[in-house]
């Protein structure tokens, strides 16, 4: 009977040690779920995803996720739905090639990237993570790496670091494409990338897609993507479908983003334009509801990211007696410039209403992370709801 197997892979060059267990997890020979080398994170995913028990003979892989409710669900992979990944990406792509991991290896798109390396039959590059990612050694990576076709993927937080370093930026525009995803991307670090001629790709997807199912707002070979119960503007929950699409999570028969079957309801807004492109608006979860209204704060921040002043920023509902919440932005200034809280608010009034105008503007050194280049909004709200 299989098991399920814990599977150590480190933000290092010594993940190469594991491949002969990512290929096992390629041919299906064996079951694993990727965890980081913390012991106190990997005693918890085992817990919560069942290490050494049973599991279905047809699943290799329990890919977690990055658990934004606190606690992480176990998505379930087979050799054919990372198959089915890598072709798609692959071809997409312009053919298969090499990778350069910059990402933790347990999430599902650090994983990708050693997958479908292997899959290639390439030896992937490994930055060593555990200081953070650093521009430089990534650059010097660069010089090295070879491969018929070179790719890498990176957060939008990479992104900034290396168009701050003009090593880094002159290195990178001889990749063949660089993947951005794990977090949404403000369109002024997107347009500064285009700009420098970085070879940049916007991906969306998650751990029950297997990564990144839809490129640039096109859905990849074999993808499907519904918009369910649309508003009148088109806006509404995006399902996605198609042989990417996990078996389910783990220990959790008949949940309901599986519910129906062949489609993931996940837990995005979006449209889709006529020419079948599918844009993100935000996120159902996170919605703000103030003083009667709702604010969809992705839609806030792409205002804010526009401030000549802003680096980096985030927006969330944190308690008021009055509004119930009080929309609240967080922001990392650029180097050398000054926060103009009265600007930020005019902007948003000018360009969206008034009650989407933050009540407070709060200047950070540096915004809190969850998973892979997520901003943490939960602990924002943690840690500012009592002090506002």
């Amino acid at each position: 009977m299989r098991t399920l197997r814990p599977l150590l892979l480190p933000s290092t060059p010594a993940v190469l040690d594991r491949v002969d267990d990512l290929e096992a997890i390629l041919d299906g020979s064996a079951a694993f779920l990727p965890v980081p080398d913390d012991a106190r994170a990997t005693s918890e995913l085992g817990a919560a995803l069942d290490v050494g028990a049973p599991i279905d003979e047809r699943v290799s892989l329990v890919v977690s996720t990055s658990g934004s409710t606190g606690t992480p669900k176990g998505a379930q992979h087979s050799p054919e739905t990372l198959a089915a990944s890598s072709r798609a990406t692959a071809d997409h792509l312009g053919g298969p090639g090499n990778w350069l991991l910059a990402l933790a290896p347990h999430h599902i798109a650090g994983l990708q990237v050693l997958l479908r390396a292997l899959t290639a039959g390439q030896t992937p590059v490994i930055l060593d993570m555990r200081a953070g990612f650093d521009p430089g050694v990534y650059a010097r990576a660069l010089h090295d790496f070879e491969g018929p076709r070179r790719y890498t993927s990176l957060v939008p937080t990479e992104l900034v670091k290396i168009l701050d370093d003009p090593g880094a930026t002159a290195a990178s525009r001889d990749l063949d494409a660089i993947l951005v995803g794990g977090a949404a991307t403000p369109k002024p670090l997107w347009d500064r990338a285009v700009a420098e001629g970085l070879p940049v790709v916007a991906t969306y997807g998650m751990s029950e897609t297997a990564g990144g199912c839809v490129y640039d707002g096109r859905p990849l070979d074999g993808v499907a993507v519904r918009i369910a119960d649309p508003a009148p503007d088109g806006v509404g929950r995006v399902l996605l479908g198609g042989p990417v699409l996990a078996h389910g999570y783990r220990n959790l028969p008949g949940h309901r983003a599986f519910a129906e079957p062949g489609w993931f309801r996940t837990d995005d807004l979006g449209i889709v334009d006529d020419a079948g492109l599918l844009s993100i608006v935000g996120r159902a979860d996170e919605a703000i509801s103030t003083g009667g209204l709702t604010v969809v704060p992705q839609v806030v921040e792409a205002v804010i990211a526009d401030d000549p002043a802003v680096a980096e920023c985030v927006v969330v509902g944190l308690p008021d007696d009055r509004l119930g919440e009080a929309v609240t932005a967080f922001v990392v200034v650029r180097p050398g410039e000054r926060l103009d809280t009265n600007r930020i608010r005019g902007s948003v009034t000018d360009r969206l209403d008034r009650y989407a105008a933050p009540r407070q503007v709060v200047e950070l050194d540096a915004l809190p992370l969850r998973g892979p280049g997520k901003y943490d909004r939960r602990a924002l709200r943690t840690r500012f709801g009592s002090q506002m």
